[in-house]
């Protein structure tokens, strides 16, 4: 009976340090999402951290904060866009 407690024990360890090795600040997290598109060659972009309950309709690529906070994406015009749409 020991033996089972010291196993599930050692189990709810590893879970407890697991979820609180995923919690990660947002700042760290934007500049790998960053890293990331740069490395793609992704231009024109915003990369904005908000409250994870005034996402509405932009698009989520990052949770960071525990889930309190989202980093969203925004594609933005180049100039060429621009352009033509005048």
């Amino acid at each position: 009976m020991k033996c089972l407690q010291s196993v599930l024990m050692v189990a709810a360890l590893f879970t407890a340090a697991s979820a609180a090795a995923e919690i990660k600040p947002c700042e760290d997290l934007k500049g790998e999402i960053e890293a990331k598109l740069k490395e793609k060659g992704v231009s024109n972009y915003s990369l904005e951290i908000v409250p994870a309950d005034q996402v509405k309709d932009k698009k989520v690529v990052g949770s960071c904060d525990g889930g309190k906070s989202k980093i969203t994406y925004t594609k933005e015009a180049s100039q060429k866009e621009e352009k033509e749409k005048k």
